[in-house]
């Protein structure tokens, strides 16, 4: 509780009086099932040891005042839960402010506003969600200050319109859902069409996860994932045309081979082949996991970031690289890039006993290729979004 003790010295300096209510919302990594969530396949998220913190106090009147031990040069972002608009100047503060002002479009109405401290110790920009860490933190403090018993489901829905309509990023339901609904030591299979989902408990005895971070920023609203998701609805549209189904999630290889060549565009060809085998490569690792085979489930990570790289064309050449260089090493049963791409990170699943060996060795090679050193986190599986205090 260390962390919690430096935010609290933290608190009182910035707001001049004591808090009442600790928060904590977890990161993800999704451990396979890339770019399925948006074109309603399955998704085998987990929630991550590493995430945001919150400090909280009520106010007395209609402001929230918002510290990020994140960004500090901004200092306090203040804002009126009466005026919630997205407003550049206020940064990172948009995130929070969304997630409110969908509470209240929705009905909930805050009754006062907050000083809120945050930290989070995900790296930013990394592709482990530190932004859909933000927004369920927050629906789970608004949920718990005023007593609106919103289920977490809901939440994680709120959050997720938050991003889509406010934020204007146009993310699919993963993020969110992982970080508010995830269970110390599972993954969880999520049908992103139906948002059925199951737990699969992973029992790594013997093994880590390990992340390894590339050190490349990515901006998601900027980057081309707004154009893979219409790639897909491109490709998804001419098959309607022959087939009837809602989402390229529905279809299994062997349908999808059938229609393929009614996609007229070769390259939205290959994005749609990437979102059907992902989906069902997904299926076929949680099976997988279930007969404690960890072997088979390490190769279909390595398949799944071949499909990312060559049909799906979201890798770039350091996350590529990182995972070339840790896949040379002992001890690794599989890696692949996890999150959006275009940078961030690479999950993998590997021995105890090589976790330093593989950063010792991967460290400086990487280096010597893309000229900056990437980052490596040993992280364990956690619950999802919680009040701790």
């Amino acid at each position: 509780m260390d962390e919690i003790q430096l935010l609290k010295e933290n608190f009182i300096k910035i707001f001049n009086e004591d808090f009442e209510h600790v928060y904590f919302s977890p990161g993800r990594v999704n451990l396979i099932g890339e770019h399925t969530d948006y074109n309603g396949g399955h998704v085998f998220p987990c929630a991550l040891s590493i995430g945001t913190y919150a400090l909280v106090t009520e106010r007395n009147d209609r402001k929230v005042c918002a510290y990020s031990m994140n960004f500090k040069d901004l200092g306090i972002i203040e804002f009126s839960l009466d005026n919630m608009v997205n407003n550049k100047k206020d940064d990172w503060a948009n995130y929070p402010k969304g997630v409110m002002k969908i509470f209240e479009d929705n009905g909930y109405k805050m009754k006062n506003g907050f000083n809120v401290l945050f930290f989070g110790n995900i790296p930013n920009g990394s592709g482990l969600s530190s932004s859909a860490s933000l927004e369920v933190l927050t629906g789970t403090i608004i949920n718990d200050l005023f007593g609106f018993n919103v289920d977490m489901i809901d939440i994680v829905k709120m959050s997720q319109e938050a991003e889509n309509n406010f934020i204007g990023v146009n993310c699919g339901i993963m993020d969110q859902f992982a970080v508010g609904m995830g269970k110390y030591n599972n993954a969880i299979l999520l049908d992103c069409n139906t948002l059925k989902y199951e737990y699969s408990e992973i029992d790594l005895k013997g093994y880590k996860i390990l992340i390894g971070n590339t050190n490349k920023k990515r901006g998601l609203a900027d980057s081309k994932y707004n154009e893979r998701r219409s790639q897909c609805e491109t490709a998804l549209h001419e098959i309607q045309k022959i087939k009837n189904i809602n989402a390229l999630g529905e279809l299994t290889e062997e349908e999808f081979e059938e229609v393929k060549d009614v996609i007229t565009d070769p390259v939205n060809r290959k994005r749609a082949k990437h979102a059907v085998y992902e989906n069902q490569r997904t299926i076929k690792a949680v099976k997988a996991l279930k007969r404690d085979n960890l072997e088979l489930f390490g190769k279909l990570m390595v398949d799944s970031h071949n499909s990312l790289r060559d049909d799906y064309e979201v890798t770039g050449i350091e996350l590529d690289t990182l995972v070339e260089l840790i896949l040379k090493n002992d001890g690794v049963i599989g890696s692949r890039m996890t999150g959006a791409g275009f940078g961030g990170c690479t999950v993998s699943i590997v021995k105890d006993e090589s976790v330093d060996e593989i950063i010792k060795n991967v460290t400086p090679a990487y280096k010597e290729k893309i000229g900056y050193e990437p980052s490596f986190y040993v992280v364990t599986i956690s619950d999802g979004a919680r009040k701790l205090q």
